[in-house]
């Protein structure tokens, strides 16, 4: 596969990781002071994320005012327990597949929630306290959020992701084996999945035609693997330096889409966690660089 700089974009995480390996969106500075950044780091597009006080109108005008595409958002939030639980977060579906429609997008990514009390947020990349009940459970989930996303005219692409109930490989493949592939995509994240010790290109692999769009991460694997080894938390492990800018830890991130087909016209959106960086700024130009090396 050829990656296409049209197709990359930036969730800039770097600006809300904190000091004990967590993120909060209060540590953001102003939007467009972000979106400055971004297009001087030379990245043309960025993870929609639509503030409460804008419609969708109008952050999609903010962004080309600041040079920047919308690229593909993202919904999760805590496996629902009863009826108005899953009422409220199919809402939440339709709010924000509804604003990607409108910013001219056809794809979002879905996820479970991740708490700091989540017993796999102790014990991250293992599938802890697995049942097939509550995976059972999940996947219903993510099928009615796929179809929930449908109706508005946008594929949910499946996201697992560490710490929650959908993060190891089996539950990624028992996930898309289960619900048909007219309501529900693939939008892997090759770090997280990479965390949990997946065969990240075996995945995309088996499931080329089912990815809709990826999360790019970087990572180092031997802190990784020794997190799962002496049960880290997932904040541990993060403060221990997993985390990487693009092409600077253990992913061949060429070799890992390879298996994508020459005709993949999705989204890569960067994530770095936690910047590996002084400072947010450096981490984001250093993803910049790694965009423009692309072709």
């Amino acid at each position: 596969m050829i990656i296409s700089r049209d197709k990359i974009a930036i969730n800039p995480l770097q600006w809300i990781a904190t000091d004990d390996g967590w993120i909060d969106p209060a540590l953001a500075p102003a939007l467009p002071e972000r979106l400055k950044v971004i297009h001087e780091a030379g990245i043309g597009a960025v993870h929609s994320d639509v503030p409460a006080d804008m419609t969708a109108t109008e952050y999609g005008r903010l962004l080309g005012d600041h040079g920047l595409k919308p690229a593909p958002g993202y919904i999760s939030g805590p496996l629902p327990e009863d009826e108005a639980s899953l009422r409220e977060h199919l809402d939440k579906t339709d709010r924000i597949s509804s604003q990607m429609a409108e910013l001219g997008l056809d794809t979002v990514f879905v996820a479970t929630g991740m708490s700091k009390q989540a017993p796999r947020v102790h014990r991250p990349g293992v599938g802890a306290e697995a049942t097939p009940e509550r995976l059972e459970r999940v996947r219903d989930v993510f099928a009615r959020m796929g179809e929930t996303a449908r109706a508005n005219g946008v594929t949910a692409a499946f996201h697992p992701h560490i710490g929650t109930w959908a993060e190891t490989e089996e539950e990624t493949r028992f996930i898309l084996d289960s619900v048909d592939a007219g309501i529900l995509a693939f939008g892997p994240d090759i770090g997280h999945l990479g965390w949990a010790g997946a065969d990240v290109t075996g995945l995309i692999r088996d499931y080329a035609d089912r990815v809709a769009a990826l999360h790019i991460k970087d990572f180092h694997a031997d802190v990784a693997e020794r997190g799962r080894a002496e049960g880290w938390t997932y904040q541990q492990t993060v403060l221990a330096g997993l985390w990487a800018e693009p092409g600077h830890a253990s992913v061949d991130i060429q070799a890992t889409l390879a298996p994508l087909p020459d005709t993949f016209d999705g989204w890569l959106v960067i994530e770095v966690d936690r910047g590996a960086q002084a400072t947010p700024e450096e981490s984001v130009r250093l993803c910049g660089e790694w965009t423009r090396q692309q072709h």
